[in-house]
């Protein structure tokens, strides 16, 4: 498990990299990297996080699909920020999906009382639900993805590490490094952008 481990930490960081750089790569490395992660995360019982990755796998095609399509100007899309009705959304997305992964969990484990009784249900739902709204939003190119990002993997690192998947909890810490560096360059890159609509 462990060299499997390694190598799909190692998909997962060159995706997120690309991510950073608004590169289209970060697709063909993130579906690499979430079909083993699916594998993973069932051998580890962290049902929730094998359920997020089928997701990461439809959002990535998702996202692939959106970045490398153009309009009628032949234009790609672009970064932008949420506006305030998008960013209650995605909050509010946040709650609900915690409150559905949640419930599932516990009910599809109802005959393991060392599950429920442990702290795996609350935690693995909780990185779950920004997890998803994260993916959604980075696949339309919104700025905010990089909140969630970081917030999910703030939690997932100890959750690994006391799951005993130390790689993955190395990938998740640079996964949070560079999380903090994509929202930063990011939001540079739409402040660039507005000066340049204004001029």
């Amino acid at each position: 498990m462990n060299w499997i481990e390694m190598f799909a930490a190692l998909l997962g960081i060159i995706s997120v990299w690309y991510a950073r750089k608004e590169n289209i790569l970060v697709f063909p490395f993130g579906i690499a990297n979430v079909l083993i992660y699916i594998y993973i995360c069932f051998a580890a019982r962290l049902y929730a996080n094998a359920g997020i990755n089928v997701v990461y796998l439809i959002s990535n095609i998702y996202g692939w699909y959106m970045w490398a399509r153009t309009d009628a100007n032949n234009e790609s899309l672009q970064i932008t920020r949420n506006t305030f009705k998008q960013n209650v959304l995605s909050w509010v997305s946040v709650v609900i999906v915690y409150a559905a992964a949640f419930f599932v969990l516990r009910e599809a484990n109802k005959t393991d009382p060392d599950y429920l009784h442990s702290y795996l249900p609350y935690i693995d739902s909780f990185n779950t639900s920004f997890f998803l709204v994260a993916t959604i939003l980075m696949a339309v190119k919104k700025a905010e993805n990089w909140v969630f990002w970081i917030i999910g993997d703030l939690v997932s690192i100890p959750i690994f590490i006391s799951q005993g998947l130390y790689f993955t909890g190395i990938q998740y810490t640079v996964f949070l490094v560079l999380a903090i560096l994509g929202w930063i360059e990011w939001k540079k890159k739409v402040e660039l952008s507005n000066i340049k609509s204004e001029n």
